[in-house]
C-alpha cells in the first residue's frame, strides 16, 4: 500500500535536497522526516539519497522515483477534489441553449474548461434561434441560455457574458480593401449579404445605419444567409460584402481571403448575455457555471472577440467574481 505521507516527504526532500528544509515545509521534526525516508527506502528495497561530503544527492533510484511520486501525489489530490465535488453535490447535467454566432466560438472552450474542473457535471450545448432560447429554459430543456439582447423579465436573471465586435468584410481584391475605411453612404450601392431578420448582428447594423438616415430599403441586398461561416466563404469567393462577428473572420483574415474594413461613424458592438430562470430550488451545476464564467482564469476566452481595451475594462471587476 502506497503511503502518501512518505511520498510527499520524499518529494519535498528531493526538491530541496535537505531533510531540515523538508521538515520546515511539512511542519515536522527532522528526525521524523529521516524516519519517513528510511521507511520508504526499506519498502522500495534501495537507497533514495546519498551524501557526498555535506551535500545530499538523489541516487539513480531516487531520480527515477521522483516523477512517479509527483504524478501519484497530483492524482491523489485530483481524486480528493473529485470526491469533494461529489459530496458537495456538484454533479448532474447542464444544458445550455446558444443563439449567437459569437457565443458558439467562446462557449465550447469555456464549457470544456468547466468539465475539466468539474468532471461530475455533463455539459451539452444546443444551437437554436434567438426566439427559442427562453421557451427552452421555461420548458426545462435548457438550464442556461446565451442571447444577444437584454431581457427585462422578473422571472429571469441576466449577466453580461462578453462584448462582440461586428466588422465589415470584403473580398481581398475589392477596392475597399486598399483604403480599409469607408463612409456609411458608400454601402448603398454595394451588393451586401445580410443576416436573417432575427439575427442580432443584423439588428445592430440597421440600428447604427439608421443614425445616418440609411434603412434596409436603401441597401442592395444580394442575399440573406443565416450562417456566419457561409457568409464568410461567399464573401471570400468575391460575390459581395457583409457584416459578421470578428470571431467568425479570424482564420480567413489571417489567410488573406477577406479584408476587414472600417465604416466611419458606425459603432458595431453588441453585448452577449447569459440568461437563467430564477429558481426557487437551486440547480447546483447551473450556479457553479454561472460563477465560473467570469473566473479570472477565463479572461482569455472572454476576450476572444478582440475588443481593444477589454481586459483593462473588466480586469478589476473580474477579481471580485467568485473563482471556482
Amino acid at each position: 500500500m502506497i503511503d502518501f505521507v512518505k511520498l510527499d516527504t520524499f518529494v519535498l526532500a528531493a526538491e530541496t535536497l535537505s531533510f531540515s528544509e523538508a521538515a520546515k515545509h511539512l511542519n515536522l521534526t527532522q528526525p521524523t522526516v529521516s524516519y519517513h525516508i528510511k521507511a520508504l527506502e526499506e519498502e522500495m528495497g534501495m537507497k533514495l539519497f546519498e551524501r557526498r561530503g555535506s551535500q545530499l544527492h538523489l541516487t539513480e533510484a531516487g531520480q527515477l522515483l521522483l516523477p512517479w511520486a509527483r504524478k501519484l501525489i497530483n492524482q491523489s489530490i485530483e481524486m480528493q477534489e473529485m470526491m469533494l465535488s461529489l459530496q458537495d453535490g456538484v454533479v448532474g447535467q447542464l444544458r445550455i441553449a446558444c443563439s449567437t454566432t459569437a457565443g458558439k466560438y467562446v462557449l465550447p472552450q469555456l464549457a470544456a474548461r468547466f468539465c475539466q474542473r468539474y468532471p461530475g457535471i455533463r455539459v451539452s450545448i444546443s444551437r437554436c434561434n434567438p426566439e427559442n432560447v427562453i421557451p427552452q429554459i421555461l420548458e426545462h430543456e435548457a438550464n442556461l441560455g446565451v442571447i444577444s439582447h437584454e431581457l427585462l423579465e422578473e422571472n429571469f436573471e441576466l449577466q453580461e457574458f462578453f462584448e462582440d465586435l461586428i466588422t465589415l468584410i470584403v473580398p481581398a481584391n475589392h477596392p475597399w480593401a486598399v483604403h480599409r475605411a469607408i463612409e456609411p453612404d458608400e454601402l448603398i450601392n454595394e451588393a451586401i449579404i445580410m443576416r436573417e431578420p432575427s439575427s442580432g448582428t443584423r439588428k445592430v447594423l440597421l440600428s447604427e445605419l439608421a443614425k445616418h438616415d440609411i434603412n434596409l430599403d436603401d441597401l442592395n441586398i444580394f442575399m440573406e444567409l443565416g450562417n456566419a461561416e457561409a457568409i464568410v466563404r461567399t464573401v471570400s469567393a468575391g460575390y459581395a460584402v457583409s457584416f459578421v462577428s470578428t470571431l467568425a473572420t479570424a482564420c480567413p483574415l489571417e489567410r488573406g481571403h477577406v479584408v476587414d474594413v472600417k465604416v466611419i461613424g458606425l459603432n458595431l458592438r453588441r453585448k452577449i448575455f447569459m440568461v437563467r430562470k430564477r429558481l426557487e430550488t437551486p440547480h447546483r451545476p447551473q450556479e457553479v457555471f454561472w460563477s465560473f464564467v467570469h473566473s479570472p482564469k477565463n479572461i482569455d476566452l472572454i476576450e476572444m472577440a478582440g475588443i481593444p481595451g477589454y481586459r483593462k475594462q473588466h480586469q478589476n471587476s473580474s477579481k471580485d467574481k467568485v473563482s471556482n
